[in-house]
């Protein structure tokens, strides 16, 4: 795995529709811009090599990095890969949807549900939003959330951005009823 660079964003939130939020509904980030490691194979009929050889590691690497930058007990989590367009969008799925990746995260923040995800294509500087939801029941709706990611110079046409979001909380100032009220 080639690492160019990794991006820390940590966002606090200190008011939302016109009330404090106290304490600051807090969401961290952390993203690695890498090599797409197929990049100038063709078409890989088999991407498991490199799934073998690339997502255990960045999963190692980016779990416990974006609990850190938490610094709170994590409650909703996403993922995300964002490929270069002289990748293709599986390159990047083929990372992040692998137990070899994702465990390391639920591992590490005590979860038991799948991470939501998004996946794309894009040229550097690419908006993106990451979807969270809650670490061990993906019905509880105050977690449903996203944060909005934008890393200037990445990734490079050769590159997938890989991220991690954790969130300390649901949503700020989240008033939906409960999903079970509707059933």
């Amino acid at each position: 795995m080639k690492v160019r660079k990794i991006v820390t964003i940590v966002e606090e939130i200190h008011a939302e529709g016109g009330r404090r939020v106290d304490p600051p509904a807090r969401v961290a980030i952390v993203a690695a811009v890498i090599a797409n490691p197929w990049i100038g194979l063709g078409f890989v009929e088999d991407l498991g090599p490199g799934i073998d050889s690339t997502a255990s590691d960045l999963g190692a690497l980016l779990a416990p990095r974006v609990l850190d930058a938490l610094d709170a007990t994590a409650e909703a989590y996403g993922k995300a890969a964002i490929v270069g367009l002289d990748g293709e969008i599986e390159h990047g799925s083929g990372l992040i949807h692998t137990l070899k990746f994702g465990d390391h995260f639920r591992r590490a923040a005590q979860a038991t549900t799948l991470l939501p995800a998004v996946e794309k294509r894009g040229p550097a500087g690419v908006l993106f939003d990451i979807p969270l939801k809650h670490i061990t029941d993906a019905t509880i709706r105050s977690h449903h959330q996203t944060v909005e990611v934008r890393i200037a110079d990445a990734p490079h046409a050769d590159e997938i951005v890989v991220a991690l979001a954790a969130a300390a909380q649901g949503r700020p100032q989240q008033r939906l009823a409960p999903l079970s009220s509707e059933q």
